[in-house]
């Protein structure tokens, strides 16, 4: 029988108040992480952390050596839980998170974290790739507005836009509350 895990996407200081790239609603979407990992710590199943630190030591956020790249304090990982650092967006490339997965016999993965729109959105799609059934805890992600040209679209529908494409193939998507009393 296949395993599950709880995978954790970047949900570092640089994503709240005072960091470089503050998002939309991350004290939120923090506190149901929290939740997650608290029920997954209980089960003693598997709890991986996805920490970016950017490549250039002179990048906008997630700079090497800085408070920014440190996974949030509200989760703080205990240390028999993973932390796998990545470079770009989706967490499997040059990371060792797929053959970490599979030494563990994981086809489930709990995807929650930050930005929805980026990071999120590349793992998601290349775990349903890579043969995992993904299941993503929408009210545990978070993003930001964005432009493009002379348009913008509130973080809000950002989100609603992400999370309603995940559903149409890469994952069913779910709320902290319907995970935790076993909806799905």
């Amino acid at each position: 029988m296949k395993e599950t895990a709880l995978l954790i996407i970047d949900v570092q200081n640089d994503y709240f108040d005072g960091g470089k790239n503050p998002l939309v609603g991350p004290e939120l979407a923090v506190q149901k992480v929290a939740q997650l990992l608290t029920r997954f710590r209980e089960q003693n199943l598997p709890r991986i952390f996805i920490q970016h630190i950017s490549r250039n030591p002179e990048a906008s956020f997630f700079a090497p050596n800085t408070p920014g790249i440190e996974i949030h304090p509200a989760i703080k990982p205990t240390t028999n839980e993973r932390i796998i650092q990545k470079q770009v967006p989706n967490s499997f490339i040059g990371t060792g998170l797929f053959d970490y997965l599979k030494s563990l016999n994981i086809g489930r993965l709990v995807i929650c974290g930050m930005m929805t729109h980026m990071c999120v959105d590349a793992t998601v799609r290349a775990a349903k790739d890579l043969g995992f059934d993904v299941l993503v805890i929408a009210d545990a992600c978070a993003t930001k507005d964005l432009k493009f040209e002379k348009g913008a679209t509130k973080a809000e529908q950002v989100q609603i836009a992400f999370l309603s494409a995940f559903s149409a193939y890469y994952a069913k998507v779910v709320t902290t509350q319907e995970f935790l009393s076993g909806k799905s």
